[in-house]
């Protein structure tokens, strides 16, 4: 479920992908990334950019099966020195793909890895791709992070619907259920419209056959979590914003939900 527009999301792509350009040269291209083990700043940059190159191939060749994804992980080669020509390669892969995704319209159908969506889906995730990964990009080179509200909301609800996914929620041999009686989640912002009057967060109901999820409302909730937009966000990607978050309930169900709805990142 997604209120945004094709049109929306890619003006957005190219906003948080001008802002990351922006922090290669507030950095040496081979610093570690903290929150990336194992990448570099620069190797970080490809990733991003070749996952722009690779959701183009798919949109430009309106796919009907997977894509090889070796530009999107296969990055440990890399060794950049020019910042501004990193800065170059990265800009130009996201006007590649959001003049692609204009081109084929909203009523393209084309291959995506949750099946049987529209290609607004590749929007959508191409933008919060880059989102966290600006947050990686403000931790490598320690300036602050700050993300629009609006934005920070519907990346945190794309997750929601990961976690509708049956990979997120049906039970292999050994694994503890994630669905029982007793089980929500609520999350609630401590920014943005809604921060200080009636609750504009969200619930998850794990208590039926699959889970639900709603704005607002919602039972009883068995843990609650509270704190800024960009750090509910930034939680749910495994991120270390734990610390600036207020956990009341069942932590333990938190950890679970958060484990299992992060089947598709693995």
């Amino acid at each position: 479920m997604t209120d945004w527009s094709l049109g929306r999301y890619c003006a957005e792509i190219l906003t948080q992908t001008d802002l990351l350009c922006s922090l290669a040269g507030d950095g040496e291209l081979t610093a570690r990334v903290p929150t990336c083990p194992g990448w570099n700043f620069g190797q970080l940059l490809r990733h991003v950019g070749g996952t722009h190159r690779w959701a183009d191939t798919v949109v430009r060749g309106r796919a009907t099966e997977p894509v090889p994804d070796t530009l999107v992980n296969e990055v440990f080669h890399y060794d950049d020195k020019d910042p501004a020509a990193l800065r170059d390669w990265l800009a130009d892969g996201a006007r590649r793909l959001t003049d692609g995704l204009v081109a084929a319209g909203p009523d393209a159908r084309v291959w995506t890895v949750v099946p049987d969506r529209p290609i607004t889906f590749w929007a959508r995730r191409m933008l919060h791709e880059t989102v966290v990964h600006r947050a990686d990009a403000a931790w490598t080179v320690g300036v602050p992070y700050a993300l629009d509200a609006a934005v920070a909301r519907d990346g945190f609800e794309e997750w929601l619907g990961f976690g509708q996914v049956p990979e997120a929620y049906e039970t292999e041999d050994g694994q503890e259920p994630l669905l029982g009686p007793g089980r929500g989640l609520r999350f609630e912002p401590s920014d943005g419209p809604g921060a200080n009057g009636p609750s504009t967060g969200w619930f998850v109901d794990l208590t039926g056959d699959a889970p639900t999820w709603t704005r607002d409302g919602g039972g009883a909730a068995a843990v609650t979590v509270r704190g800024p937009l960009s750090d509910l966000l930034l939680l749910v990607y495994g991120r270390p914003v734990r610390d600036r978050l207020h956990v009341s309930g069942d932590t333990g169900l938190l950890a679970l939900w958060l484990e299992r709805t992060g089947f598709w990142i693995e």
